[in-house]
């Protein structure tokens, strides 16, 4: 998988969350998508309403976002740096990605 500018992978997630690192993975799958498999403590906004939502996003912190595969994320991580998130970060692969290298006991579709 090529990396963009702006990507991160699931390894470095993987060890972010294990250091304790503070940051907000941002989860932007339609509901029937997280209902068949989330990051732990991940937080929900369907992609169409980042941009009423945009306020109550973390600035502070490492933002990841995440959809299936990453293509969707991407397109909302450079909608974010374009509004001032430089903090925002695009989770390459996506949940599959996670599920196949991370969690692989994690629901798959």
């Amino acid at each position: 998988m090529k990396m963009k500018a702006h990507d991160i992978d699931v390894n470095a997630l993987a060890a972010m969350r294990a250091d304790g690192i503070v940051h907000t993975v941002l989860d932007i799958r339609e509901q029937v998508e997280v209902e068949t498999c989330s990051i732990a403590d991940s937080r929900w906004l369907p992609m169409q309403s980042i941009p009423q939502h945009i306020e109550v996003l973390s600035r502070g912190s490492p933002l990841i976002v995440l959809c299936h595969h990453g293509v969707r994320s991407a397109m909302v991580t450079e909608f974010l740096r374009n509004n001032g998130f430089e903090n925002a970060w695009n989770l390459a692969g996506g949940i599959e990605a996670w599920s196949r290298l991370i969690e692989p006991d994690m629901p798959r579709y």
